[in-house]
Order: structure tokens, then C-alpha cells, then sequence
């Protein structure tokens, strides 16, 4: 493992742990946890999040699933226990999970953890109460770009071969909200010192630059046919922010749906990710935005 890597899972987890002092999960939601979903043990599990009203009146809800960020190599779902039930108390049943990181684990395992999710999904939902009609995705920095390119792995058959996915029947992606993320990983090399190490513990090899960019630029996957709505959301001081707009664009050029929104504050800086604090004003209007966009494009 990088140094860069051993680096942030103490240094991310202090600042997550201060972030969720003293959050506690709320009275009106309902919580299955540690639902196990593939054959990986403690890292193929997830909590499944239901608003307490809806699940004792039997309503099938609309579904969203989270991919948690992490620079690929940090992360797993007691770490967005909180904002995912903040998304639940919107009137979503959510899955919050849990999947294999790098460097112990190399790409495509975090997709093919989340297609494992996916097919949990199909195949549990009348257990569950899920509306397979009305199925969403979010996902945050390099949680953003799996999420990302796992919609590829949904609307484009010759991409889910390159990575050795074969998706699941029977659900419609309905719209998508990438939050802060990596959508051109070689773009403004220079802004992220961290970013070659997390590369190279996806890969396993310092000479991954050819095999990656086969894989990992976004944009290059992208067909319309079948490719949700997009909320494209950054912030005025996200380290990820410049790569935004081009993605906006390809997706302009594809001829796809989509909403960029920059939030800023004039009194406090936004940052990366600044979505996920429950308790921050920005991250509320944030997140009320983005599942006022999804219940738009419902059934």
C-alpha cells in the first residue's frame, strides 16, 4: 500500500468520526443492517434504510443506491450510515454498502461489488418493499467516478465486456447524481499529489497509465441509449471541481439530460463532499435538490 493511502485512512476517518459526533439514527427511520450481499464477507455488506411510515403502511419506495468515495483505497458504509438515512427521511428506501478497496482488492472489484449490489436489489425487491420502476444512483468522489462508470456498465454492452460485468435485468435506472467527483483521472495531475499512488494501488502496478485510461475515462463510455438524467454537482472550493464542466459537456455532446449545480456560500467555504454533513445548511439544500431532481424523473 502507498503511503498516500495508509495516510488517509487515518487521516479521512478523524475528520469522518468528527463530521458524525453525536449523530444518533432517526426515530422515523427503519434499518436493516449488515444485509450480506456477495460471497466476500465483512466486505460485501450493506444497510438497507426505509422511512418508518412508509415501511408499516407496505409502500414499495423508490430506490437509491450509494457508492461512498474514498480515493478508491478508504471507506465503507458506517461512514455514510448518516447521510443515507438523511436520504431515507426524503421518502427513498436507500442502500448504503459496503465494498472491497485497493489496494488488497484491484479494479473492476469495486463494480463488480456494486453490480452485486444491484442484482441483491432485483432479486429481493418485493422482500424489501422496492419500486423497481424508480431505481437512482449517487455517488461521491471516486464513489462518484465508480458510480459513473458503472452507469456505463448499465447502458453500454461493449463496456461492461472490457470489464467482465454482466448486468441485471428488471429495474430502470431512473437518474443519477455524481457528487464531486473523478471524471477524467489524468486531467490536472498536478492539483492532486495523492492521485498517482491511488492509481497505482487500483491497478497493483506503477505502469497502469495504458491499462487505466482504457477504463477509466468516463466520457469515453458514454452512450445515449439508455443513459439516465444527470446531476452533476461540484462546489466552489471541491479539488475536483474543474473537471465538472467538461463532463457537463460530454454529456451535452451525447445529448443527455443533465444539471450542473456549483453551491457556494458567501459566508462559508464549500469544500469537497461538503454534502455528506447531515447537520450543514448547504448540505440539506444540497441533498433536498438532488431528490427533488429524482422524484422528477419517476415514473
Amino acid at each position: 500500500m502507498s503511503e498516500a493511502s495508509e495516510r488517509i485512512r487515518v487521516d479521512w476517518a478523524k475528520g469522518d468520526a468528527q463530521r458524525d459526533a453525536g449523530l444518533t439514527t432517526p426515530e422515523d427511520v427503519i434499518r436493516v443492517d449488515d444485509i450480506s450481499y456477495g460471497p466476500y464477507g465483512l466486505e460485501n455488506v450493506m444497510d438497507l434504510y426505509r422511512p418508518k411510515a412508509a415501511a408499516q403502511d407496505g409502500v414499495a419506495l423508490p430506490l437509491i443506491i450509494s457508492v461512498h468515495g474514498g480515493g478508491y483505497v478508504y471507506g465503507d458504509k458506517e461512514l455514510y450510515q448518516f447521510y443515507c438515512m438523511s436520504l431515507a427521511q426524503r421518502g427513498f428506501a436507500v442502500l448504503n454498502f459496503t465494498y472491497r478497496l485497493a489496494p488488497e482488492n484491484r479494479f473492476p472489484a469495486c463494480l463488480e461489488d456494486t453490480n452485486r449490489v444491484f442484482e441483491w436489489a432485483v432479486a429481493h425487491a418485493d422482500e424489501y418493499g422496492i419500486d423497481l420502476n424508480n431505481v437512482f444512483m449517487v455517488g461521491d468522489s471516486a464513489g462518484g467516478h465508480m458510480a459513473a462508470l458503472y452507469t456505463c456498465v448499465l447502458t453500454n454492452e461493449e463496456y461492461a465486456d472490457m470489464v467482465g460485468i454482466k448486468a441485471p435485468t428488471g429495474f430502470k435506472l431512473r437518474a443519477v447524481a455524481y457528487n464531486c467527483s473523478v471524471y477524467f483521472p489524468f486531467d490536472n495531475w498536478d492539483i492532486d499529489q495523492n492521485r498517482d499512488d491511488f492509481m497505482t494501488d487500483l491497478f497493483g502496478t506503477r505502469d497502469y497509465r495504458d491499462e487505466a485510461s482504457k477504463y477509466l475515462i468516463v466520457s469515453d463510455h458514454i452512450k445515449k441509449e439508455g443513459f439516465p438524467p444527470v446531476y452533476v454537482m461540484t462546489s466552489e472550493y471541491d479539488f475536483l471541481k474543474e473537471q465538472a464542466a467538461p463532463f457537463k459537456a460530454a454529456l451535452d455532446e451525447a445529448g443527455i439530460p443533465n444539471v450542473m449545480k456549483v453551491y457556494s456560500n458567501k459566508d462559508i467555504p464549500l469544500y469537497h463532499v461538503f454534502h455528506l454533513d447531515v447537520r450543514a445548511k448547504d448540505g440539506i439544500i444540497c441533498n433536498d435538490e438532488e431528490c427533488q431532481f429524482f422524484r422528477e424523473h419517476m415514473m
